[in-house]
């Protein structure tokens, strides 16, 4: 040969796809393949596997392992001559390196893959057990089940089996393997084998029938005395039976071990006792299980041991599985323990997890199992264990469209068979894709993808798991859109009864009206139901996630009724994921966000725009009084002005609602924002500057309508309380105080006399009826309460403030800020009570008792007749009035020294204090919390139930929709209130200690 030239045979194995020629012809050259290396079917045979080169290293350690050079040419003579056996072993040789392992070790073993009958290429659990026979100890049993696993996985990569089949006989082959297993341990104990019955219940994929080459076998034990012997006696021995025939199985011996047994989904998880007795069982599901356990039972098979005592617990858990769905929060428990399954893969791990990740396997199991729970009361032919089975049911009666259960079966198969070709190689329990192009080369081979196995493997992957995460969850809604919508010839439907069951399944309180707005929205061949049709599966998701999917449906019909001729709503929807999602929580989280967009539906828009949807950030003060002074600029008369500045609020209003219920509930490109201080803040910051500047506009429309460009005096509005403490509330008065002065050269009656009739014309136009919610001017903190004068002049507050002040009044001055008007005689109203609120010195001791006995008063008289105290967020103890009551205290007695506490904010007056070293860190975060929570029960009650309220809601949904809000779960309601209490319980111990001095 020429120097510098590639022979023919590294030209040939090139082309028959050796990624190491070189290494390839230095193997064909070794003695052991002599005889055969010219033969063209074999190098042949070799470019058909998973990986030619590891099947031709294979396959010359088997021939070095024969005994002798009979039994070396025995093989060859027999791989050239028989092209089946050739396919096979070369097939596992090129995927296997495990049971190349397992060859080299056991050299007579290829005989297995010799004979080709009938009856080999279907085994069941009698073939399997035939093989198993001679096994008499867990290293022999371990032989024996290699053997074995070494025919079905020939089988498996040479495409005489499909995944399906495959995954069935690996499941047969475990129940032999089990029987085995527990026939050893009773040989050991015999007198514990006659004491005792006991049932091997598989569960899981064995269970299922369609079990992985390498996974945990999951079991249930039951056991019975055996006739005449003592159940205590008779359990123990059954344990010691179960536990022996675990590690005939897990242990590792010089064979290596075959699988994990596990018992660990039996009642009570490994804390419970190994095996139970049927009555135990059944005890225990009746009172204790989770809805998972149920879930679980979905698979449960006998498979060892006392068959006839295992068919009595099936009969007997059976009724309690097809119950399931009737459990309250039974959808929300599934998809929630999908969720946890998700949150806990490593990050790291979450883009190649085959089984877990996103678009995985447990996708399409999770799907079906639910469907399986809800139907299979009523359909016995839904109630397999076996996911395509099932599947497959599901799609022929309609509870899955055709399509779709097509499209699904197809990415499982897919999916499987990239999880078992995997976990063949090396025999070891993974499911994530390999990471390494040699790795994932073997593996597209394998699966049949020749001409770029890497890019052509990362493209199907994806293509199905893009499937899976397209249709696992719209799988449950979609058929609910079919049930009222015409269907196309020989395409099953989802019946009636059916869809009732579902939508109740989802927590639908009324189905028949809820399948009414579907068929209203849905039906139909016009471009707006086609839209409607694809977006509606994902939004009766999202809906069924809150506590009234009802309303939720209600108001999106609503909205849409209003909304769906115009162009960009629709398409807004469909296009911008973060809008429709964004759309469903606010519809369904209670009735003010609804409510406040039915009155201008157009404000769909600020949904859209990103992931959290920018349209929804809060937009500052300055800009919002520039917005409604334009506005007002615009406007014919006073009246019209109010009307577009009370328009701005509504729209205003729903924005940081909105904003509000999607940070709570978190979406799925964006978790719920675990700082709920910042959600309070946020809320209070938006609807105070919001409320300062309607009345900048709504104050520069009266003047300008009753006076032109000039009141005969300077006028400014004061904010109070919760105004004045950027802490306001949706449904929050406005508390103020109004000053005035006269310009110079105005007769001070005249002023007077204008600035009252400013503020009596603020207040009707604010509260006049109107689509738009109104705002409340509650003036009741000014000098003399209701019974003084509603508006003085600053020499009038001075002199009052001289003469009659009392210390609560410099209390409540502690919350006072300028929010509209003139800004210097607001200023110069600030220098006025500076030194009220901030006395010199502090305040005395008989201030400070007075103050103490104003509060309690407060706490005995204030309190509604019937409501419990515990639970009432702003008499309450531990609530806000005593947070807020305590950190006045503390303003009032070191305001005058301590600069940082001369601020209107209860948060900032705290974290103040703090740092002055006024309270210890642990008691101002303690307060700190009861406050934030208390406010966010208050923002909740408002936002669920459309007024304002102090306490908890009496109603049920009501109740739940506030806990949601909070990030309470269904079925959690009770924990909420208990976390309220122990909150304010903890706030009130510091309260009477800093507050009462106790």
């Amino acid at each position: 040969m020429t120097p510098g030239r590639r022979s023919s045979t590294f030209t040939r194995l090139l082309r028959h796809g050796f990624t190491d020629p070189s290494a390839a012809e230095r193997l064909l050259d070794s003695d052991e393949l002599a005889p055969v290396r010219n033969d063209p079917f074999l190098l042949e045979a070799l470019g058909a596997t998973a990986e030619p080169d590891l099947a031709l290293h294979g396959l010359v350690r088997l021939l070095e392992a024969q005994p002798g050079p009979t039994a070396r040419r025995e093989l060859l003579d027999t791989l050239i001559a028989a092209k089946p056996l050739r396919d096979r072993l070369l097939g596992v040789l090129g995927a296997s390196a495990a049971l190349a392992d397992h060859l080299t070790r056991h050299p007579r073993d290829w005989e297995a893959l010799v004979t080709y009958e009938p009856r080999d290429l279907h085994p069941g659990v009698e073939e399997f057990e035939r093989g198993l026979a001679q096994a008499t100890d867990p290293v022999s049993l371990r032989v024996a089940y290699r053997r074995c696993l070494l025919s079905i996985a020939a089988r498996d990569v040479c495409g005489t089996t499909g995944v399906a089949e495959t995954a069935a006989e690996l499941a047969d082959l475990a129940t032999a393997t089990l029987r085995a297993a527990f026939g050893i341990a009773r040989a050991a104990a015999p007198d514990d084998a006659a004491l005792c019955r006991l049932a091997v219940i598989a569960m899981g994929k064995c269970g299922g029938h369609e079990l992985n080459y390498v996974s945990d076998v999951d079991v249930i034990f039951v056991g019975e005395a055996a006739d005449g012997a003592d159940e205590g006696k008779a359990l123990r021995s059954a344990t010691k039976l179960a536990s022996h025939m675990m590690r005939i199985c897990s242990e590792t011996t010089v064979e290596g071990s075959i699988w994990p047994v596990d018992a660990n989904l039996r009642p009570e998880g490994r804390n419970g006792p190994l095996v139970r007795t049927l009555s135990s069982h059944l005890a225990y599901y009746q009172r204790w299980a989770k809805t998972w356990e149920f879930q679980a039972l979905l698979k449960a098979r006998p498979v060892a041991g006392d068959l006839e005592l295992g068919q009595q617990y099936i009969a007997a858990v059976e009724p309690l599985v097809w119950k399931a769905a009737e459990r309250e929060n039974f959808v929300a428990d599934v998809q929630k323990m999908r969720r946890r399954v998700v949150e806990n893969i490593p990050a790291a791990e979450v883009d190649r997890e085959l089984k877990l990740g996103p678009g995985g396997l447990r996708d399409v199991e999770f799907a079906v199992q639910l469907l399986q729970l809800v139907h299979g009361r009523s359909d016995a032919s839904l109630r397999s264990g076996t996911t395509l089975d099932a599947l497959q049911a599901l799609a022929a009666g309609g509870y899955v469209g055709r399509a779709d259960g097509s499209q699904l079966d197809e990415a499982y198969r897919f999916l499987r068979s990239m999880e078992h070709r995997i976990q063949l190689y090396r025999l070891r329990r993974t499911h994530l894709v390999p990471e390494s192009d040699a790795d994932l080369r073997r593996l597209g081979r394998s699966l049949g993808l020749r001409a770029d196995p890497v890019a052509e493997l990362t493209r199907e992957w994806k293509r199905h798991t893009g499937v899976v995460r397209r249709l696992h969850e719209k799988i449950f809604y979609r058929p609910l859109l079919d049930a009222v919508a015409q269907l196309a010839p020989g395409e099953a439907r989802l019946s009636a009864e059916a869809a009732r069951e579902r939508l109740v399944a989802l927590g639908y309180a009324d189905p028949a009206t809820a399948l009414r707005h579907l068929e209203a929205l849905a039906s139909g061949v016009t471009r707006k139901a086609a839209i409607q049709r694809t977006l509606l599966p994902v939004l009766l998701g999202w809906f069924a996630d809150s506590a009234d999917p009802d309303a939720g449906l209600l108001n999106f019909r609503k909205v849409s009724d209003a909304l769906g001729k115009t162009p960009w709503y629709l398409r807004l929807l469909r296009d911008e994921g973060a809008a429709a999602e964004n759309l469903a929580r606010v519809l369904s989280a209670g009735r003010l966000a609804p409510d406040l967009l039915m009155r201008a539906p157009e404000a769909v828009a600020l949904l859209g725009d990103g992931d959290r949807g920018s349209g929804l950030e809060p937009r500052v003060r300055v800009h919002l009084e520039q917005e409604i002074l334009a506005a007002v600029g615009r406007a014919e008369n006073a009246e019209q002005a109010v009307a577009a500045a009370r328009g701005v609020r509504r729209r205003e209003l729903f924005r940081t609602a909105a904003a509000d219920i999607v940070d709570s509930y978190g979406t799925e490109a964006n978790p719920a924002e675990p700082d709920q201080g910042a959600l309070v803040d946020r809320v209070g910051s938006a609807v105070s500057d919001l409320t300062a500047a309607t009345l900048a506009g709504t104050l520069r429309a009266v003047v300008r309508e009753g006076w032109g460009d000039t009141l005969p005096t300077r006028f400014t509005i004061i904010g109070m309380g919760r105004f004045g403490g950027h802490e306001l509330g949706y449904g929050s008065d406005a508390d103020v105080l109004f000053v005035h002065e006269p310009w110079e050269g105005v007769d001070e009656r005249e002023a007077s006399e204008a600035a009252n009739k400013v503020v009596a014309e603020m207040r009707r136009l604010l509260q006049a009826p109107s689509a738009d919610p109104p705002l409340l001017i509650d003036a009741d903190l000014r000098p003399e309460g209701k019974s003084g004068p509603l508006v003085r002049t600053l020499k009038s507050y001075a002199a009052y403030y001289r003469r009659w002040s009392l210390v609560w009044e410099s209390q409540a001055l502690l919350r006072a800020e300028p929010v509209a008007g003139d800004e210097d005689l607001g200023r110069r109203f600030v220098d006025l009570i500076d030194p009220l609120r901030y006395p010199m010195e502090g305040l005395g001791d008989e201030a400070v008792r007075e103050i103490r006995r104003l509060k309690a008063r407060m706490e005995s008289e204030r309190l509604p007749r019937g409501s419990d105290p515990k639970l009432h967020t702003k008499l309450g103890p531990g609530g806000l009035s005593d947070v807020e009551w305590t950190v006045q205290l503390l303003q009032l007695r070191h305001g005058w020294v301590e600069p940082g506490l001369r601020t209107t904010r209860t948060r900032e007056a705290l974290a103040a204090a703090r740092s002055a070293d006024l309270i210890s860190t642990e008691d101002a975060e303690t307060l700190d919390e009861a406050w934030v929570l208390a406010t966010r029960v208050r923002n909740a009650v408002m936002l669920v139930r459309g007024r304002a309220g102090d306490t908890f809601p009496t109603d049920g949904r009501e109740l739940a929709a506030v806990g949601r809000y909070l990030g309470y779960g269904d079925g959690h309601v009770g924990d909420m209130l208990d976390a309220y209490r122990r909150t304010t319980r903890r706030a009130r111990t510091v309260v009477e200690e800093l507050f009462y001095d106790a």
